[in-house]
């Protein structure tokens, strides 16, 4: 199995209502794509200064699975929104 976590920091003008369509687009992530065993995501709540907006943890069977993820038809819009919406995307990809 593997584990893709994924850190986002936001640029102080990523509008409200973009934000929360690509939250829910996240969500219809969930069991939708052939190979994600699981998918969780949520916003910092600590607020440090080292510490960034958001995080996505997804777990995969196959790290080849991650290649299905990373074109799927259910993720492809979403990266209309964290790409220019971010300052810094952080990923890291490791074997459970």
């Amino acid at each position: 199995m593997i584990r893709h976590t994924v850190l986002f920091k936001f640029k102080p003008d990523f509008p409200p209502a973009d934000k929360q369509t690509w939250i829910e687009g996240l969500d219809r992530m969930a069991g939708n794509i052939p190979g994600m065993a699981s998918l969780t995501h949520g916003p910092d709540v600590l607020g440090q200064e080292r510490s960034f907006d958001y995080a996505i943890v997804a777990d995969f069977e196959r790290v080849e699975d991650i290649a299905v993820y990373n074109t799927h038809p259910l993720h492809e819009p979403l990266k209309a929104y964290s790409f220019p919406n971010s300052e810094q995307i952080l990923a890291v990809d490791f074997e459970l």
